[in-house]
């Protein structure tokens, strides 16, 4: 059976009744490729055009990132569809101006940034890592830093001291987040997410172990009986976690894959 028609029948239970269905999607790596400088990241054109004759077609269309849900709704300059940031911890309804920040984390939200204030040094700033305030989430990125291992080898000591302090630290490619010690995770903002939606099949797409969570949520929704169908797709890279690999339903290769997906949701 050709990979096009392994992707048909795998579809077929979102595109059967498309006002029922839910697509959902990673950014970076996944909707935009990865690139040196995070800030560069941008969905291009004409996948941006597919996700657009999507969200008009499916019921419930949203981006689940580990960016902040404003970042990532600038990055795909889709203001019709739903956000899930900052790794399920934010919601930005389709047309929102006021993201929704988990209530449990918020309460973590000072603390996260009083330690990232605290932990910030010259080092880090020579070494050339990268902070992002996430709000209730610090994290240090390293890629392209002109030395990666001095650099991660200087974010370990990070993590070495968050985790002294009582916080959560989770590691993705090149990057640590420093979080509050609950429970954040994409299968939480993606059930969040679907909570009220009346959908029947989902679908997400994710290139990381973090989307690992979202495909658990998905299936624990279905183990529940509130979905009837879930498709798994797993964006395969050079930097591609083999568990990713081993748990999608089906593989697609990098941006241009996703892109193949969507026009197919469309057919």
């Amino acid at each position: 059976m050709s990979a096009a028609a392994t992707l048909a029948e795998a579809l077929k239970p979102l595109r059967a009744d498309p006002a029922r269905a839910a697509v959902l999607l990673d950014v970076d790596g996944t909707l935009a490729p990865i690139v040196r400088h995070a800030d560069d990241a941008h969905v291009p054109e004409p996948t941006r055009a597919q996700l657009i004759a999507v969200a008009k077609r499916y019921g419930v269309v949203a981006c689940v990132s580990g960016r902040q849900a404003t970042t990532a709704r600038r990055i795909v300059s889709l203001g019709s569809i739903a956000y899930v940031g900052a790794h399920g911890s934010e919601l930005l309804r389709p047309g929102g101006t006021e993201v929704d920040l988990d209530a449990d984390v918020a309460a973590h939200e000072d603390a996260v940034r009083s330690f990232a204030h605290d932990a910030w040094s010259d080092e880090l700033h020579r070494l050339r890592v990268r902070r992002e305030d996430k709000r209730a989430i610090a994290a240090y990125h390293w890629r392209g830093a002109p030395d990666e291992e001095a650099a991660e080898e200087a974010v370990r000591a990070v993590a070495e001291r968050a985790q002294a302090a009582g916080l959560a630290t989770h590691w993705g490619r090149k990057v640590l987040e420093v979080r509050p010690p609950v429970a954040i995770d994409k299968g939480r903002g993606v059930r969040r997410l679907l909570q009220a939606a009346d959908v029947g099949a989902a679908l997400y797409v994710g290139d990381d172990l973090t989307d690992l969570d979202a495909f658990a949520g998905l299936r624990d929704l279905a183990a529940e009986g509130r979905l009837e169908a879930v498709v798994c797709v797993g964006v395969r890279s050079d930097e591609t976690p083999e568990r990713l690999l081993e748990e999608a339903d089906l593989l697609v290769d990098g941006p241009l894959g996703v892109r193949a997906l969507l026009t197919a949701l469309l057919d």
